[in-house]
């Protein structure tokens, strides 16, 4: 059911898709071509903030930032499957893995590439304020709406 508190979370945590994603890339190695990577960052934020965050609006202030922090780590999650496992699909046609199994085993190294450079403080620092700011603007816009 659509609501004004699942369009504002929509919104604001495409917002932080968008620019934790680009704060994100300078921790990258130099040879990465990012392609879309900024773009489907803020859909994986623009889904994560609808389908989550506007489902968990109305609750209070206090659940509003934990909220919105859980909103912020499920679409770290996402991204790194999804982009891990595109790297995967891109190696495994390249011919760079002996079998399935292999393939597997590299898309958990990928991450683990991925996730080192997301422990910089810059990226930790914008998810994890910017979603309890997302999450507290989610609360305020359930409130004035109902």
């Amino acid at each position: 059911m659509p609501t004004a508190a699942r369009l504002a979370a929509a919104l604001a945590f495409a917002a932080l898709g968008f620019f934790a994603a680009e704060i994100y890339k300078p921790g990258l190695p130099p040879e990465t071509q990012f392609g879309r990577f900024t773009p489907l960052c803020a859909l994986i934020g623009l889904l994560c903030g609808w389908f989550l965050m506007g489902r968990l609006a109305g609750r209070g202030t206090r659940a509003a930032l934990g909220s919105g922090l859980r909103t912020a780590a499920t679409m770290v999650f996402f991204a790194m499957v999804l982009f891990s496992v595109y790297e995967m699909l891109l190696r495994a046609l390249r011919k760079r893995y002996g079998g399935v199994f292999e393939a597997i085993e590299g898309t958990f190294d990928i991450v683990l590439i991925y996730g080192t450079a997301l422990l910089r403080p810059e990226p930790l620092i914008v998810l994890a304020i910017g979603g309890m700011l997302c999450g507290l603007l989610v609360e305020w816009v359930s409130r004035r709406a109902s």
